[in-house]
């Protein structure tokens, strides 16, 4: 259901007059019903904006994980090869150093 397509408001399930007829529906039992309608049209309606509010807090929370992983990735990245780039400096310089002696 989306809220394009709903057509009732409380208040126009609320403020509905019924044609009277002689045998027409008991007034009450009409009443009631609708009272009951207006409570659950109410509690939906309540818990589609519930879910609307969880929807978007999940989306800027999805968007702002991306946006730290791909900010994150080139740094580690980078730390990675800096590191790598030490290592060869080490291990190579040594041998260079053992091979003139």
């Amino acid at each position: 259901m989306t809220v394009n397509k709903v057509q009732l408001t409380v208040n126009d399930i609320l403020e509905k007059d019924f044609k009277r007829s002689m045998r027409g529906y008991n007034e009450e039992d009409v009443d009631q019903f609708l009272d009951i309608i207006i409570q659950d049209y109410e509690a939906f309606t309540q818990e589609i904006e519930k879910l609307r509010q969880e929807n978007e807090r999940f989306k800027k929370s999805m968007e702002k994980t991306t946006t730290r992983q791909s900010v994150a990735t080139p740094q580690v990245n980078y730390d990675v090869l800096k590191r790598l780039s030490n290592l060869e400096k080490a291990v190579f310089g040594q041998k260079n150093q053992e091979s003139e002696m």
